[in-house]
């Protein structure tokens, strides 16, 4: 059997009791932190808490050599894949899944809280309204890419919220002047006029939740990874008093 299972968001204490009871009866247990951030986990940490050795495996061996590696193993054994947030929300981990499936290996997945459910009831605004997210990478060969910029202008034109991930490695601030340099490419103004929200370490004791222009937020000094972003569309008054009380948001921008 391969079992998947959610790390949650932010440290070794945020993974569910049936995963930890999973981890537990498992002969092999791995690991990758290359589709999410160790955020407040470490390796040790983990294996102290969880009770077990943990392999940690790069990006190839299970996109390259999960046939003479993961799979094989669970061909015969019980298995188990730690993945940050939920085991499937943003992860590649679709394809392992029906690989194995092909195999006549049993899945299963074990599900722990992930951003794209918890960045909601951080900030204030309702799921619901949320559209299409896309992730801000770095550029590549010296191009940016634009599809963030054109997947938050489609969601404003239906009033809709945008969640955008991350790079690993990437900082709000790197995102928002990325976003911010194929704006002035275009020569648009539509972030110039937008709210957004940073939130930085999701899930832990004291995440920063801060609402505000683009160009305030491009300065702000937001911490530690992992961090995230949202661009509002249309605010309900309730998120609009949530956006005040909870993420600092200006009361002069929201008029």
């Amino acid at each position: 059997m391969l079992t998947f299972i959610g790390l949650g968001l932010y440290d070794e204490t945020d993974i569910t009791v049936k995963g930890l009871e999973a981890i537990r009866a498992a002969d092999a247990v791995y690991a990758e932190f290359y589709t999410a951030p160790l955020g407040g986990k470490t390796l040790a940490k983990m294996q102290e808490v969880y009770g077990k050795r943990i392999f940690v495996r790069t990006r190839s061996d299970f996109e390259d050599h999960a046939e003479t590696g993961i799979l094989k193993l669970a061909k015969t054994q019980n298995v188990v894949l730690l993945c940050g947030g939920d085991a499937m929300i943003a992860t590649t981990h679709v394809d392992l899944r029906l690989r194995a499936i092909d195999r006549g290996i049993e899945t299963r997945l074990i599900h722990a809280p992930s951003i794209s459910c918890a960045v909601a009831g951080l900030c204030g605004l309702q799921n619901y309204k949320f559209g299409k997210s896309a992730t801000v990478s770095p550029p590549y060969n010296e191009v940016i890419s634009e599809v963030p910029y054109d997947t938050v202008l489609a969601n404003k034109e239906r009033g809709l919220h945008t969640l955008l991930y991350l790079d690993i490695d990437m900082s709000l601030n790197d995102a928002l002047r990325l976003l911010e340099s194929v704006e002035e490419k275009r020569g648009a103004e539509m972030l110039k006029n937008s709210l957004a929200v940073g939130i930085a370490r999701a899930g832990s004791a004291k995440p920063v939740v801060k609402a505000d222009s683009f160009a305030a937020l491009k300065d702000y000094q937001f911490g530690a990874l992992p961090h995230v972003l949202v661009v509002t569309g249309e605010l309900h008054f309730l998120e609009q008093e949530a956006l005040v009380k909870i993420a600092q948001a200006p009361e002069s921008i929201l008029r």
